[in-house]
């Protein structure tokens, strides 16, 4: 395994740490973009001061760490058998057996209290919107051992934040943005995760994991080019919806040259390539919320 500031940690809380996998940021970032998207976005609808969107945006940046490392958690207890198979995975903890399952699921059991603490600030529909996506994110792991198309069931879990964000600042979902905006999502998650799939096709047709990467093969650039055309079409479309401006649509387009670019640049068959392509997909959600933040900051300025 990689050395990283994780080492540094006393050694019996090693294994936890690096079973949430905080020492890889990205993944936490793909979990928050889409809630903040959807609470810039409801803020920027309703005009709500400032202290709205930064309340929930702080509220929903803790529960992505939270619920990430849970995710983690769960994938790799379900995993343990298959990362060991794997080249890339086969040093997380539970695979290696520095936890034991009953361990892990003790750690798990405190993951989730400690993100029902963070739900639980929310409003009650909020709360039970937030709740019905841990069925997603249980049977996620479950999916790449039935189909190839995990990282779809993967992306309904991811973007559930598109939908949460919008019901914790307005009290409920605005189903007509926040259905294109959450679809968008879904589309992003396809291609950064199918990108991140191609690490491991090789092992993965060893140990009978399926992924979109096998699904797609060769054909892989042009179908995530269209998943691409696809994530910008979706979201441009909530913005219209949400009656956004020029600065909105700036950041969406930044969004779109990142992706153009990772695609452009990205070697499917090299590890490194698809690991870099897969972290730049994230400058595309950042791009995205930049735009809406614009919108809602330009707002505040002509209403104050």
């Amino acid at each position: 395994m990689q050395k990283t500031w994780v080492d540094c940690v006393p050694g019996k809380m090693q294994p936890y740490v690096y079973l949430t996998r905080i020492d890889k940021p990205i993944g936490t970032l793909l979990l928050f973009y889409p809630c903040a998207w959807s609470i810039t976005m409801a803020s920027y609808a309703l005009e709500l001061p400032y202290t709205a969107p930064l309340t929930y945006i702080s509220l929903f940046g803790l529960g992505a760490l939270v619920m990430r490392g849970a995710g983690c958690t769960i994938n790799d207890m379900w995993d343990k058998n298959l990362d060991k198979g794997v080249a890339r995975t086969k040093d997380r903890p539970l695979a290696r057996g520095d936890i034991s399952q009953k361990q892990a699921l003790g750690f798990l059991a405190g993951q989730l209290t400690a993100g029902l603490g963070v739900l639980t600030q929310l409003n009650m529909y909020s709360i039970l919107l937030g709740a019905s996506s841990l069925s997603l994110v249980t049977v996620y792991p479950l999916m790449k051992r039935l189909t190839h198309w995990p990282q779809f069931v993967l992306g309904l879990a991811f973007n559930w934040g598109a939908l949460l964000g919008w019901s914790a600042v307005a009290g409920a979902v605005d189903w007509a943005v926040c259905l294109p905006l959450y679809a968008g999502g879904v589309c992003w998650t396809l291609v950064y995760d199918s990108i991140y799939a191609h690490q491991d096709k090789r092992d993965d047709v060893q140990v009978g994991i399926r992924s979109t990467a096998l699904l797609f093969g060769e054909h892989s650039r042009p179908i995530l080019a269209g998943l691409s055309a696809s994530t910008i079409s979706f979201v441009s479309y909530a913005g219209y919806l949400n009656a956004h401006g020029e600065v909105f649509y700036l950041g969406v387009g930044l969004a779109a040259v990142q992706l153009a670019r990772v695609l452009y640049r990205t070697d499917f068959e090299s590890r490194i390539s698809c690991w870099n392509g897969f972290v730049g997909c994230g400058w595309s959600g950042f791009w995205i919320w930049m735009g809406a933040l614009g919108d809602y900051g330009m707002m505040l300025a002509t209403t104050s």
